[in-house]
């Protein structure tokens, strides 16, 4: 019966969070924990490993579409002038993220966490901004970049918790540069083949085709980066993080591919990951008012951040536009409660803290998304 409950609980999440996100003017993945927490809490869902596994394979997949949002010829041919302010504006943060985690003696687990980028709410914000917004194109350009060197420390600091500083973490080290190594020379190769051939690009993944081969390609591609990635003992996120990123550069021609992979993932599968990260939450804890404090602690932290580092900026956007840009940056929701959701696991952080984690990354989206509409309308008044 437990396990009937789970299915019925879940079915309800997955079509009733939609409505409830437009009714509360949050974000749907918000929502989606939200109502996890509290279908855990009052015992609607029952905790149990095949929940656990489909959610993690949710997560896996949600990194793939987070992958899919970013084409690599794009970023490399974008202005070698916003590339080196982009660079100084992510070297800034991460710079500010040492000096704040040590001069506060926080957990070494925040200069990972301080600047963070995730490119999933940001890549929301075009539905109602449109693409003629120079902070908004801006932001998505940048935080491409910063997701990519985000999951990458990711990767360490998950092979870190998991091995400790043994020598099978700088073997998986070693893997990893020799993974990302294969990585480029992959890029390099490929883009020479579709560049002497560009049909093989219509053969894979045909214009119209009744049996789905691009969906069927990009799904054994999935598994396919699981699997070597399992075999190396590195972080799978990574993997099937790049292979979207792969995805996206290679077979831009199937301008509908995102849309149908984004509809069956944010449709059914990740919504299962999040009203799972719910359900790990333990509401008690958010009445903790340390918690609480520590959650506000953190969101302001990232926020302001991105603030100070965000001025490099301002000849380009003026302060209302660098006020933009800093509160679309400052929603990396999606990450951070993975980043939350690996150390957690790992045992590398408390229930307390881990409750602090996914609170922040919940009134961060909310309150962002919030003052962005605000900012903007200022802006379209002035």
């Amino acid at each position: 019966m437990d396990g009937l409950s789970t299915l019925i609980v879940l079915a309800f999440i997955v079509f009733a969070s939609p409505y409830f996100s437009k009714l509360a003017r949050a974000p749907i993945a918000a929502v989606e924990i939200i109502m996890g927490c509290l279908a855990g809490y009052f015992g609607f869902i029952e905790p149990n490993e095949t929940f656990k596994m489909v959610s993690h394979v949710a997560f896996l997949f949600l990194m793939f579409l987070a992958g899919m949002e970013i084409d690599l010829r794009e970023v490399l041919s974008a202005d070698r002038k916003i590339l080196k302010q982009g660079f100084i504006y992510l070297g800034l943060l991460y710079f500010l993220a040492f000096i704040i985690t040590f001069g506060l003696d926080l957990n070494n687990l925040f200069i990972i966490i301080v600047p963070i980028m995730s490119v999933g709410m940001i890549f929301t914000l075009f539905k109602e901004y449109g693409k003629t917004q120079e902070w908004l194109n801006l932001s998505m350009l940048v935080g491409s970049i910063g997701e990519v060197i985000s999951i990458v420390l990711v990767t360490f600091a998950a092979s870190f918790l998991e091995f400790g500083s043994s020598y099978k973490f700088w073997l998986s080290i070693l893997y990893l540069m020799l993974f990302l190594g294969l990585s480029v020379a992959g890029y390099k190769i490929l883009r020479l083949i579709f560049w002497w051939y560009p049909n093989l690009k219509v053969i894979f993944m045909p214009h119209y085709d009744k049996n789905e081969k691009d969906i069927r390609l990009c799904i054994a591609l999935f598994f396919a980066m699981i699997a070597v990635m399992m075999y190396l003992h590195l972080e799978v996120v990574f993997g099937v993080f790049i292979a979207g990123m792969f995805v996206a550069t290679f077979f831009d021609h199937k301008k509908d591919l995102p849309h149908k992979l984004g509809s069956f993932g944010f449709g059914f599968l990740v919504p299962i990951f999040f009203a799972y990260v719910g359900t790990t939450l333990k509401l008690e804890n958010l009445l903790i008012s340390s918690v609480v404090n520590y959650a506000i602690f953190i969101a302001f932290l990232l926020f302001l951040c991105r603030f100070l580092s965000s001025f490099v900026f301002l000849n380009r956007l003026g302060f209302k536009g660098v006020v933009l840009f800093s509160l679309s940056q400052s929603m990396p929701l999606t990450l951070l409660v993975a980043v939350a959701t690996i150390a957690h696991n790992a045992g590398g952080i408390s229930d307390e803290i881990y409750s602090s984690f996914i609170l922040a990354s919940l009134l961060q989206a909310i309150i962002a998304m919030i003052f962005i509409k605000i900012t903007f309308n200022i802006k379209q008044g002035g």
